[in-house]
């Protein structure tokens, strides 16, 4: 019998029970693509991570991750997630300001800040991943599409300020921004109509919608993300979207550059999951130089899978 040790744990919120799930398998020596894809699948979060020993010298570990449906090059979530399990593991020495992850689109800086626990020991407190420098691409013109493909009106889109567009910080995502949070909750995907859209695009299934309508909670954006290509049918919090979030707000000017280190992305309310990503953004609207996505992660639970 096989018996794999994995932590659980909640990521982008600060409580169990929040966030978005993610299953962390600190030994995963002998498994292979396959049954790794079979774990992932098996354990239905929206990703599962498995960490491997450094590949490159610039790293400290490799981390693969898997959606139910394929592997990632990167992901957010999993990024920050695996950071505080393996902090909680000992893997990473209490202090250490920074940690550096082999993942699919090469070498990611993870920086730490720590607090004292209440039995006077070092725990993270905050992890923050930097991304890729953006990639923007085309405006889509066909609105009414982009709306039917989510059971909008093309009047919901919010096209008058900013485009429907895809951006990318190693992941592309279709962004569509919405004029309302009540918008926003009211989506629903046409899976079929979402495909034969994505297929036109030359795009993955993974669409983003958002309102920079303010709330009482203080947000910058209210966000939902779908990923049915992927398994995933709606995702709680996405940080490989949400540094392309913080991209395209500053590139549109729905957030001023100087504001842009303090964006926050709401997301995961709809499925009562709320998440809460913090998002810096270094440049202007001309030129990003650094993108950083950010938050807290609770540890749920460990447990061990047998086969």
């Amino acid at each position: 019998m096989s018996t794999y040790r994995y932590v659980h744990l909640d990521v982008f919120t600060d409580r169990v029970f929040g966030g978005n799930q993610l299953a962390v398998f600190p030994e995963p020596a002998g498994l292979d693509t396959e049954t790794m894809q079979a774990i992932a699948r098996e354990m239905a979060y929206s990703e599962s991570t498995f960490v491997f020993p450094p590949e490159d010298p610039r790293t400290s570990v490799r981390v693969r991750i898997f959606t139910p449906g394929s592997e990632l090059p990167m992901a957010g979530h999993p990024t920050i997630g695996t950071a505080f399990a393996l902090a909680h593991e000992g893997v990473i020495a209490p202090g250490q300001p920074e940690v550096v992850f082999g993942l699919g689109v090469g070498p990611i800086r993870v920086g730490l800040r720590w607090e004292t626990d209440r039995g006077g020991g070092q725990k993270v407190a905050f992890a923050e991943m930097h991304q890729l420098p953006p990639t923007f691409g085309d405006n889509v013109a066909d609105v009414s599409a982009v709306a039917a493909a989510l059971n909008l009106r093309p009047g919901d889109i919010a096209v008058a300020r900013s485009p429907v567009q895809s951006v990318s910080c190693g992941v592309p995502f279709l962004f569509v921004p919405l004029l309302t949070r009540e918008a926003v909750d009211r989506a629903v995907v046409d899976q079929a109509a979402l495909s034969r859209l994505c297929r036109t695009l030359g795009l993955a299934e993974e669409v983003f919608l958002f309102s920079t309508e303010p709330g009482d909670d203080g947000a910058t954006a209210y966000s939902r993300m779908f990923a049915p290509g992927l398994g995933v049918t709606e995702d709680p919090a996405t940080g490989s979207a949400s540094g392309p979030l913080g991209c395209y707000l500053v590139r549109h000017g729905l957030v001023p550059a100087e504001k842009a280190q303090q964006i926050v992305s709401v997301q995961g309310v709809k499925i009562l999951r709320p998440s809460r990503i913090h998002i810096s953004i270094a440049g202007d609207a001309q030129k990003i130089s650094d993108v950083r996505v950010g938050g807290t992660a609770v540890i749920a639970g460990e447990g061990h899978l047998r086969w």
